[in-house]
């Protein structure tokens, strides 16, 4: 079955993205990043995705920790 995957965070720095995708994951909330920087130039924006199930609680969590 298909996760339907929904963005809870967007960032122009891949540290800060990697940081989100680590902090959900130990919360036991699966993560994947989906780097849309141009590979040259690095300009543009890293997501982080959850299962849409989650969006809710990652949001919580990616706001009472800032990056």
């Amino acid at each position: 079955m298909s996760k339907n995957w929904t963005k809870v965070y967007t960032t122009s720095d891949p540290i800060k993205a990697e940081f989100s995708k680590q902090l959900l994951e130990e919360n036991g909330i699966e993560a994947v990043l989906l780097n849309k920087q141009d590979s040259s130039y690095h300009f543009g924006e890293v997501q982080v995705l959850v299962p849409e199930l989650d969006s809710q609680t990652a949001q919580k969590l990616l706001s009472d920790n800032p990056f």
